[in-house]
């Protein structure tokens, strides 16, 4: 890749040349990664091989045991196959689909948003004006904040520590760098080494096991797509502002105007947008983390888990059946408990002195007369009596005596 890619020229711009370097390999890594996946006899032609075989012999495995595909997950599972073969072993489908929608989307984008936001640089040329911002950088650091006049110094706040003019200055241009160059591309190298691995985690994408695997690459993707288009948004608002301010400052400066103040400023400017940056690509990132496949995809036709069996035994294993059979069983409780306060009552009702005793047919489990079911409330059948319990034989023979 280093024969492809030519190293930093003398004499250009340092942020397009280190840019456009790591740009370059991103992409070189992405398209030659795949080339070499996709030969014969490869390591994803093995881990292709072994994943389809897999496949097939767990819907086998099913149709032996008697579970048989719908529709549907039949149709799911041939969508998967023809999906996961197309994208991992044809670079036209996977460049149409992923490559290029990955690498080309972002910049296509902020081509169609910047212009009519009035984001500067949105026209192609974001890399060229950050050098011009970064040559003055260089220069304001050069001239320096200047002398102060002799009569200045009640009116000018002192600096935070000794030399800090010249630690602001070139901290700025440092700060200013870094938010550039790691802004356009860390999240694009991140894309290129996704892309490189892509075919292994399409691969994934049959079985359940693994499709977290492919969900997490497809996040990685979108919020590297993401965060590079917001990078270049914010760079370009950062343009936007710092440019006519360096303008004014070089040109203030030339004419021999001191600026005891203008290290503070551009230091808390270029430390601004570099935060700002970092917090639109943690935003991207966290949004990417959202994505999830829908939930029809997500069904496993080859799984006996996943599958219902033939419901047996009138219904019994199915999840409305089981909860029908609950509530069946909840009421004949509740009757039964009912049942047993009703019986309970009826051999109160007979126990008491001048009772007509049943006959031999009736039963305690036969409904008790209306007025002694009202007589004694319910929940109060088991109050405890205040005297002692008397037996039917002992009362008739009071009643004799």
């Amino acid at each position: 890749m280093i024969e492809i890619c030519p190293g930093l020229p003398q004499g250009a711009g340092f942020i397009s040349s280190v840019t456009g370097y790591i740009d370059c390999q991103a992409q070189t890594l992405g398209s030659a990664s795949w080339a070499a996946l996709a030969a014969p006899g490869s390591t994803l032609m093995i881990v292709l091989t072994g994943f389809l075989t897999i496949f097939i012999a767990l819907i086998g495995y099913n149709l032996l045991l008697g579970i048989t595909l719908t529709v549907r997950s039949a149709t799911i599972a041939f969508v998967k196959i023809g999906a996961v073969f197309a994208l991992a072993t044809s670079w036209p489908a996977y460049r149409t689909l992923v490559y290029d929608l990955v690498i080309d989307g972002p910049g296509q984008l902020v081509s169609e948003i910047g212009p009519r936001a009035g984001v500067v640089g949105s026209d192609g040329t974001l890399l060229q004006r950050l050098d011009l911002a970064d040559h003055a950088l260089a220069q304001l650091a050069i001239l320096g904040t200047g002398p102060l006049p002799a009569n200045a110094y009640t009116q000018i706040p002192p600096p935070p520590f000794a030399s800090f003019d010249a630690f602001a200055l070139g901290g700025s241009r440092i700060l200013f760098l870094l938010t550039a160059i790691a802004g356009l591309t860390a999240v694009r190298l991140v894309a290129g080494l996704m892309l490189a691995f892509g075919p292994f985690f399409i691969a994934f994408l049959l079985f359940d096991s693994t499709r977290s695997l492919f969900e997490g690459w497809v996040r990685v993707l979108v919020g590297a797509a993401l965060a590079s288009v917001v990078a270049s948004l914010v760079l370009g608002l950062e343009l936007a502002l710092m440019e006519p301010w360096l303008s004014g400052a070089l040109a203030r400066r030339m004419a021999g105007e001191p600026l005891p103040t203008v290290s503070t400023d551009l230091f808390v400017l270029a430390l601004l947008f570099a935060i700002l940056v970092l917090a639109a690509i943690l935003g991207c990132v966290w949004v990417a983390r959202a994505f999830r496949l829908p939930a029809a995809i997500r069904l496993t036709p080859v799984l006996a888990s996943k599958v219902s069996p033939p419901v047996a035994n009138g219904g019994q294993g199915h999840p409305s059946a089981r909860r029908r059979e609950a509530e069946r069983s909840r009421a004949v409780a509740i009757a039964g408990v009912l049942a047993s306060v009703d019986r309970r009552d009826v051999a109160v009702a007979l126990a008491e002195p001048g009772a007509s005793r049943p006959s031999r047919t009736t039963t305690l489990s036969a409904p008790a007369p209306e007025a002694s079911r009202t007589g004694v409330p319910l929940g109060r059948s088991f109050s405890r009596r205040p005297n002692s319990r008397v037996s039917e034989r002992a009362a008739k023979r009071d009643a004799r005596g």
